[in-house]
């Protein structure tokens, strides 16, 4: 986790990317039990998973975090 977080952000540990096109990332995320499709408009700055193959902490918005059902 970042030292210093962003409050519009939800940070997402031990996630991986599996797939990402132009539009989106289709990402492992552990507590959602399947893949997930995340619009990369709603991929924050601070994520170390953009791309496909990889690994580490997901920051996602806030608002898409509470769609998703995580907040």
């Amino acid at each position: 986790m970042l030292a210093n977080p962003s409050a519009d952000a939800v940070y997402l540990e031990d996630c991986e990317c599996k797939h990402d096109t132009e539009n989106a990332i289709l990402v492992d995320i552990p507590d959602m039990g399947e893949d997930t499709w995340v619009p990369r408009s709603q991929v924050h700055d601070d994520s170390e998973v953009v791309n496909s193959g990889d690994r580490g902490t997901l920051a996602i918005t806030l608002w898409f975090a509470t769609k998703l059902g995580l907040r």
